[in-house]
């Protein structure tokens, strides 16, 4: 027992020393005893301008694991994929080199092995506005707006081993659903420059998308109004209405529009307004599976005070769900309502979120053996990748913030546009009290030492098999 016990204390004290190795980042958080947990009705400041500031977490921060069992032997020291030189068709007459710095954006952010992660709100948009990218100047002496079939195909494959090879994960086009058919523009009539300025206002498109306000786009559209009224314009009275078929010409005429903006725009305008456009979006919805909590609901369905069981099935229903992939401030307030609603349903009327003190970073990944979640901003940003420290991001609003209870089992009172509805207060400097079953105790100033690729790969490994 006592061999093992020294066993034990020998391997600890190597993690420690190992952990060391790395160039973390400090948080320092405030997390008191005593204080009631904040509301919804309390307003607070826009995303991403708290008063407690974002938090550089780096290199990432690292899906919860159960304790791992004992003895257990801290990863290797991690490594970084190496770059190479890709090979290509040969059959895109393409010039890489001119938005070459778009591609090393497109890489950053859809690294392995943090694409799945990160895929709905930083990797597939930033793929996305890249194809648009170079669809718009593939061919800068032609004025067709869309690549050719046979060519797309090619120009599409070099793409993804261009990215490859910078580290990109491999799998990108599945992950974010996008085929070489986004070049082609193939069910929309209008396809060159010459007819798209005759039929669409193109001066006005492009002083609405020229320069995109990421705080007042996404509540009152410019440029997307814009780019739907040029879309719509192009689709004209030749498709009946309602349909795939309409569906996908609108679709592929809004490609078309895209295409003509980026070939009209510097690439960074361009790349900027895309990623804009593509966050709202995404702050719409809650990118989350959800199954039926069932569970929940039978052992929250009564309760009027906190309850340990309720609590800790709860806590274990939105444990199986975080774990899914890193998301937003904002479609954590959405994923919070959208499962508020189903134990609405169930019959759950009292706040369980308030009772169990579950907060908005809760529906995030959590940090390695710790209660720390990361919300990501709602508005775009990107991995960075640095050789020395890896990648890194910004996580937000990682403080307390109590997740919004719905006022009824319906989502159509949800608005993230109303005024009263920007993102609940930032907790008081008062102390917090943590109920049963969810969190561990408060903690103070806490450095969050962090792990990169090694423990994130297994993690990712384990869960593709």
């Amino acid at each position: 027992m006592v061999k093992f016990a020294g066993y034990l204390v020998h391997r600890f004290l190597l993690f420690i020393i190992w952990l060391s190795s790395f160039q973390d980042v400090a948080a320092h958080y405030k997390v008191n005893k005593h204080s009631s947990k904040s509301t919804t009705s309390e307003l607070a400041n826009p995303p991403g301008i708290g008063v407690s500031g974002p938090i550089q977490v780096s290199p990432s921060v690292i899906p919860k694991y159960e304790s791992p069992p004992l003895p257990w032997t801290p990863p290797m020291y991690p490594t970084f994929p190496d770059t190479y030189e890709p090979k290509l068709t040969g059959k895109c007459p393409t010039d890489f080199q001119s938005i070459s710095s778009i591609i090393d954006t497109a890489a950053s952010d859809c690294s392995q092995p943090f694409a799945a992660l990160v895929g709905n709100v930083i990797c597939c948009p930033q793929f996305v506005s890249l194809l648009h990218i170079f669809q718009g100047q593939h061919n800068l002496k032609s004025d067709k707006l869309v690549l050719p079939e046979a060519v797309a195909t090619d120009c599409f494959s070099d793409i993804v081993s261009i990215l490859v090879s910078k580290r990109a994960n491999m799998t990108i086009p599945a992950l974010c659903s996008v085929t070489s058919s986004n070049l082609t523009g193939s069910s929309c009539s209008v396809q060159d420059v010459t007819t798209f300025e005759k039929v669409v206002n193109s001066s006005k498109l492009l002083d609405a998308c020229r320069t995109v306000d990421p705080l007042k786009e996404c509540c009152r559209p410019i440029c997307q109004g814009a780019v739907m009224e040029a879309a719509l314009v192009m689709v004209g009275d030749k498709i009946p209405l309602g349909g795939s078929n309409n569906v996908n010409a609108l679709n592929d005429c809004k490609n078309v529009v895209f295409s003509y903006i980026s070939r009209k725009l510097p690439a960074d305008k361009a790349n900027t307004a895309f990623r804009i456009l593509s966050s709202c979006k995404v702050n719409k919805a809650c990118p989350l599976e959800m199954k039926e909590p069932s569970e929940v609901v039978k052992a929250c369905r009564n309760v009027a005070a906190p309850s340990p069981s309720c609590c800790s099935s709860l806590n274990a229903y939105i444990s199986g769900i975080r774990n899914q992939m890193l998301i937003t401030n904002k479609q954590a307030i959405v994923c919070a309502t959208v499962f508020g609603s189903m134990l609405r349903k169930g019959g759950v009327m009292t706040d369980i979120y308030k009772l169990c003190d579950v907060d908005l970073k809760d529906f995030s990944v959590q940090a390695y053996g710790m209660q720390q979640g990361c919300l990501l901003r709602s508005y775009p940003a990107d991995l960075i990748f640095d050789n020395t420290t890896g990648y890194s991001f910004t996580c937000d609003l990682t403080d307390n913030i109590a997740a919004p209870w719905p006022s009824s089992s319906s989502m159509s009172s949800l608005s993230l546009c109303a005024p009263e509805m920007s993102l609940p207060a930032l907790p008081t400097s008062q102390q917090t009290h943590k109920n049963h079953g969810f969190h561990d105790d408060a903690f103070g100033a806490l450095r969050l030492i962090i792990i990169v690729f090694s423990v994130v790969y297994v993690w990712c490994c384990e869960t593709s098999k």
